[in-house]
């Protein structure tokens, strides 16, 4: 649980440098507890907001189009977003300062020049400030806040603490980063490990099956007797191998599984691919508690060959990701809104489908898919938790 910092604003006279003071560093400590990127800039948003004591706060990650690649938000519900709409991009106030990236302080935002328009949906706000995260020249993300709780809008002092706090969250985002990159790097290696081991056991299993099952084929005829126990050391050399495969399997279950659950990681590698492809990929998730690792590797695996499916054949414009527990099943749900299957028997279809119904059946779920010409395609899994 995250200890929010006192507001410095609240406190009078010649404790409030104190206040200050002890106010950053909660911030501080708060953020450094996380090791995840994403969990960083929500605690950076959070700490901000009550660092200041503002109605609502963001933070936008830029990425290499001028635009943002990630953008959180405290103070705006979630059914707010739903209504608000698709993440900022390029427009007003926050466009001018992915552009200049230097802090901006203002009475009335709705006054400044810069200030263009909202969704309908958007909160109206009026005092605002923004200020850059900045590792040297590297701009690593722009925090905003509005409206603040007390009379007068944001001060100078206000301005000056957001600086100190932006320039001590820049180290845990930094070190967030590199975290994860190192994590990248130990799955490359773990998988490459993996992958010696399964030439070393697994494939010379094969290879004595494939011998011991010529021996037999040749003796059928002339001795029998030796051609049955040859075929006995087959089945016995083929459930060897089976178990091998299994077992390595299991060891090739994604760490960020066990490091950070299966809506993390699903987030993540959702992210991913909407960054890598010009489909506008989406992810949605409810708090999901502790599940079994077989339901969260079958889980996985299927929305990633679900996404797969889509991103190579359904000629999609968009593809929606949910994931969500109902009762005592965890559900999630892939469509997209592509060509779909012209038989009107997508079930049957591809080694893709096969293999994501067999993964479900193997942990006692379901999988259901449906699909209509020019209609997208809507894959849904259930699994028992």
């Amino acid at each position: 649980m995250t200890t929010e910092p006192a507001i410095p604003g609240d406190v009078p006279g010649g404790e409030q440098l104190d206040a200050v003071l002890q106010a950053v560093s909660s911030a501080v400590l708060a953020v450094t507890r996380h090791l995840s990127v994403r969990e960083v800039l929500q605690v950076i948003v959070r700490s901000a907001r009550a660092l200041l004591g503002a109605r609502y706060a963001a933070l936008g990650v830029p990425d290499d189009d001028g635009a943002f690649a990630e953008f959180v938000a405290e103070g705006v519900s979630d059914k707010q977003w739903e209504a608000i709409g698709p993440l900022p991009r390029q427009h007003g106030m926050l466009a001018a300062m992915l552009k200049d990236a230097s802090p901006v302080r203002l009475p009335d935002i709705r006054e400044d020049s810069r200030f263009e328009w909202w969704p309908s949906a958007h909160p109206v706000l009026k005092d605002f400030i923004g200020v850059p995260i900045r590792d040297g020249d590297l701009v690593l993300g722009i925090i905003f806040l509005a409206d603040k709780r007390t009379p007068g809008g944001f001060t100078s002092q206000d301005e000056d603490l957001l600086t100190l706090f932006a320039a001590h969250a820049a180290i845990a985002l930094t070190n967030a980063r590199l975290y994860e990159r190192s994590r990248e790097l130990t799955v490359v290696e773990e998988r490459t490990r993996m992958a010696r081991e399964l030439h070393d056991a697994v494939t010379q299993k094969l290879f004595s099956l494939r011998l011991t099952a010529q021996a037999a084929s040749s003796l059928v005829r002339a001795d029998p007797e030796r051609a049955a126990a040859e075929i006995g050391r087959v089945q016995r050399l083929a459930g060897e191998a089976l178990t091998e495969l299994r077992a390595a399997i299991v060891e090739l279950r994604p760490a960020e599984l066990g490091r950070h659950g299966l809506a993390e990681t699903l987030r993540k590698h959702v992210a991913v691919l909407d960054r890598l492809h010009p489909v506008a990929i989406t992810f949605a998730s409810r708090a999901l508690g502790d599940l079994p690792p077989e339901a969260e590797m079958t889980v996985l695996r299927v929305a990633q060959e679900a996404l797969h499916n889509a991103l190579r054949h359904a000629d999609a414009s968009s593809i929606e990701v949910c994931l969500e527990v109902e009762g005592r099943r965890v559900q999630l749900d892939v469509r997209d809104d592509g060509r779909g299957f012209p038989d009107g028997a997508p079930a049957s279809r591809g080694l893709g489908l096969v293999s994501m119904r067999d993964r479900a059946e193997s942990v006692g779920g379901t999988l259901t898919v449906t699909s209509e010409p020019g209609e997208g395609t809507f894959v849904r899994l259930e699994v028992p938790t």
